[in-house]
């Protein structure tokens, strides 16, 4: 009895946390509220309050709910491909798919809620912070092992390639919400296609387009 109420706590919570992150796309992380997210599941707030007790203990859950999304649904995959400039291809796709597919109704987590918290100091602004270094952390490993196959050029700065990238993208997220967005997933896409071949001395490994 004790394990299946618990099992059930934790499908309660996880379904919570997948309404969070929708809910937060949709109205802003600081607009997240225990009385919309309720009213959202169809529970009591009480029911709510027995996993978090405060709205920034649950802004910060819905944070780390979306960092393991983001994981599943672009990190893992991507990381299937090749070692190299195929693998670092994949990440920027699987990026701008996530966001062009429409789960999340804002297209992003990470990029509303650091637009929203950019000014705001305090422990979920620091965390929103620590989940952009991150994913640059992470596109600069796959840059650097990019060079070592010989795949990007010597001469290939990870940072600066990795700004470079990560704002395509997050250019693309925002500008899709307001104008075409196939254009803007387009102009994303061949922008840091035009960049990885300039950069490359194998490019082709990469889309002709």
């Amino acid at each position: 009895m004790i394990d299946g109420r618990l099992a059930r706590g934790e499908r309660a919570r996880t379904a919570a946390l997948d309404a969070a992150i929708v809910l937060a796309t949709e109205s802003g992380l600081d607009g997240l509220s225990f009385s919309q997210l309720a009213e959202r599941l169809g529970v009591s707030k009480s029911g709510l309050f027995a996993h978090w007790r405060t709205k920034e203990e649950l802004q910060l859950a819905a944070i780390e709910h979306a960092q393991d999304r983001y994981t599943r649904v672009v990190v893992l995959p991507a990381l299937k491909e090749p070692r190299g400039l195929r693998r670092l291809w994949a990440m920027h796709e699987r990026r701008l798919a996530d966001v062009a597919s429409g789960a999340l109704p804002g297209g992003c987590f990470f990029c509303n809620a650091q637009f929203e918290f950019v000014a705001r100091p305090g422990p979920v602004h620091d965390r929103l912070a620590e989940a952009l270094q991150l994913w640059h952390v992470l596109l600069q490993r796959l840059i650097n092992e990019a060079v070592e196959l010989g795949e990007l050029g010597p001469e290939t700065d990870p940072e600066q390639l990795s700004f470079e990238l990560n704002a395509h993208e997050t250019a693309a997220i925002y500008e899709s919400r307001l104008l075409p967005a196939s254009r803007i997933y387009t102009f994303a896409r061949t922008a840091a296609l035009v960049r990885l071949r300039g950069l490359s001395p194998t490019p082709e490994l990469l889309p002709e387009a």
